[in-house]
């Protein structure tokens, strides 16, 4: 039996934490103080320091890439909310999953990928493309 539309990818719960933060902005050069400085932050509007977009794109495709039904050969995704990363050891979680949307006449497969935090979406329209 082979992939179906409908099907579900195993769910991937992470918690992002300050720490996680700065990894990231090192690896992917992003310094913006929104992801490191509190006061800078709510200072432009936000709640307090938030996670880079980019990295719960990433974690989400992981939902993908753990899955292992082959490559990724595309990743669409809009950033609709922010993840705030309170200044804890316990960081913030996010659920991230995804199911088969559909498998298409050349034989790649769709997924729609769903990223929460606090419960309320993330990422908007997160699709994935796999090649088996």
């Amino acid at each position: 039996m082979g992939v179906q539309v409908g099907d579900a990818l195993p769910v991937l719960r992470v918690r992002i934490t300050r720490a996680d933060l700065v990894k990231y902005a090192g690896a992917a050069l992003d310094f913006n103080p929104i992801h490191w400085n509190e006061a800078f932050a709510r200072g432009v509007g936000l709640p307090d320091v938030i996670g880079h977009g980019m990295l719960t794109m990433a974690l989400a495709g992981r939902v993908v890439t753990d899955w292992g039904m082959g490559a990724l050969v595309d990743y669409t995704a809009r950033f609709t909310r922010p993840v705030v990363v309170p200044n804890d050891d316990e960081g913030a979680l996010v659920e991230l999953s995804g199911k088969v949307g559909a498998v298409n006449d050349d034989g790649t497969i769709r997924v729609d990928l769903s990223a929460k935090f606090e419960g309320r979406a993330v990422l908007g329209k997160a699709i994935a493309v796999v090649r088996p």
